[in-house]
């Protein structure tokens, strides 16, 4: 039988990686399809020179398939989604295949650390060039307050949109916690990972959860945006908060982990910065519940420290920290793979 496989890989874009997709049929010679896994679908190659993994000259990459999940768009039942890594012809990883780096990391022995990790995607609808709720009806909105998980027309803008993300996600198997209307008109977020999510798993499923929202947002003629300061002024920026613990920071006096933890991540601030998305010089001034990028500050229930130890961790002296500064454009393999780095040496 055929079926639809829509291959998903991350390019080389500067200075910030995006998604591209295309659609190949695949001869399946076999059933049932609940069966189906990463070795059903073959490699496939692409044009890196549109992409900015080639030059014209040497063009040919490989897209090996390493996720498949249900495609809850076509949602046929004979449709996937092929999360892949990006290969050069003799076999070698990509400079820009984050997911290998990350993989070479856990492979060396981070995995006995038993990471977990969650990431609070915000992002942006917009229409146009403007946020929604931002409209002509109303040139400018009343300043932010009410619209954080608020309800209502005059305060939540592109539900729909989001409702039908959420859905398409838990279709597709990922591991969506939830999701929240943002301080800012026409801003939301999402939570994939958590407990049980190790970084691989959750660096692949918030790429796919991406792919997804931005595939939806055509059916509405929205946009979904990850810029990390969507609008200027006194308005929140967009991050990807990023919760993460060790087997050692979940177990009893694991408190004592967590602060030794933020003491070595304190070490390394511009390592960090690197890889945490494009444009954190505009989002972490040290307001909209912030600190400077060029500060670094921890704290017990702080909203406005680089690392924020969550108060109920505090109380119960395990569980995890959560790392405030990685924008919303941040490759999510590149946030996990700089924290195991920086904590386990």
């Amino acid at each position: 039988m055929k079926i639809i496989a829509e291959y998903l890989w991350i390019d080389g874009n500067e200075p910030t990686r995006q998604l591209r997709s295309k659609t190949k049929v695949v001869d399946l010679d076999r059933d049932p399809l609940d069966a189906i896994g990463v070795e059903d679908f073959p490699e496939w190659g692409f044009d890196g020179s549109s992409t900015g993994q080639a030059p014209g000259g040497d063009s040919d990459r490989k897209l090996m398939p390493v996720v498949v999940v249900p495609d809850p768009v076509r949602n046929e039942g004979d449709s996937f989604l092929v999360l892949c890594e990006v290969y050069y012809p003799d076999g070698r990883p990509h400079e820009t295949n984050a997911r290998a780096k990350l993989r070479a990391i856990l492979d060396g022995g981070a995995d006995k650390a038993e990471a977990w990790v969650g990431i609070e995607q915000e992002y942006t609808l917009f229409k146009g060039s403007a946020p929604l709720g931002f409209g002509s009806e109303r040139r400018f909105p009343a300043p932010q307050g009410p619209y954080y998980c608020g309800v209502g027309a005059d305060e939540v803008y592109g539900r729909e949109i989001v409702e039908d993300h959420l859905r398409a996600c838990l279709e597709a198997g990922l591991n969506i916690c939830g999701v929240n209307a943002e301080v800012m008109p026409g801003q939301w977020e999402f939570q994939v990972g958590g407990p049980d999510s190790d970084p691989l798993t959750t660096g692949d499923h918030l790429w796919i959860a991406r792919w997804l929202l931005y595939r939806i947002g055509e059916e509405y003629g929205i946009s979904a945006t990850l810029d990390p300061k969507p609008v200027t002024g006194d308005w929140n920026g967009a991050g990807a908060h990023t919760n993460f613990s060790t087997a050692e920071m979940r177990a009893d006096g694991g408190l004592e982990v967590i602060k030794a933890a933020c003491d070595k991540i304190g070490t390394r601030i511009e390592e960090h910065l690197a890889v945490y998305g494009d444009g954190y010089q505009m989002r972490l001034t040290g307001r909209h519940e912030t600190c400077r990028y060029d500060e670094f500050k921890w704290g017990v229930g702080d909203r406005t420290a680089s690392i924020r130890i969550p108060a109920h961790v505090g109380t119960d002296g395990k569980g995890y920290l959560e790392d405030r500064r990685p924008c919303a454009n941040a490759c999510p393999y590149e946030i996990s793979r700089v924290l195991l780095e920086t904590i386990l040496g």
